[in-house]
């Protein structure tokens, strides 16, 4: 089964164009290096829970919108050499995104898909 790498992060809404093109600026490198599929959403019916949601989880605040994204390998093995490529790319070390998005506050793992239909 596929290997999933999945996160979420809060972009101010004024910032979602740029958000959106930075992002499909990256995912081209992702696949170019091998992902399988490369995605990235914004939210659109999220509401801030009493408890968790996903706008607590990535402290958003009234002027930003919460992006839920993942990228898919054909197993760990080929994510982390993706990753790895990807990572050490020249075309990704601007700071460019730091103006997009506070990386900071970013969620983000990997996972071993356990259902897949």
């Amino acid at each position: 089964m596929t290997y999933v790498d999945g996160f979420i992060v809060a972009v101010p809404k004024n910032k979602v164009d740029a958000y959106r093109e930075f992002s499909a600026f990256a995912g081209s490198i992702w696949k170019e290096y091998g992902a399988l599929k490369y995605v990235e959403c914004v939210a659109d019916d999220v509401p801030y829970g009493e408890l968790t949601s996903f706008p607590r989880a990535v402290q958003a605040t009234d002027d930003e919108t919460v992006v839920f994204a993942w990228v898919t390998y054909p197993s760990r093995k080929e994510r982390d050499d993706i990753l790895a490529k990807v990572m050490a790319d020249p075309r990704l070390k601007g700071e460019e995104w730091k103006t997009i998005f506070d990386g900071k506050r970013m969620i983000y793992g990997g996972f071993q898909t356990i259902v897949e239909l």
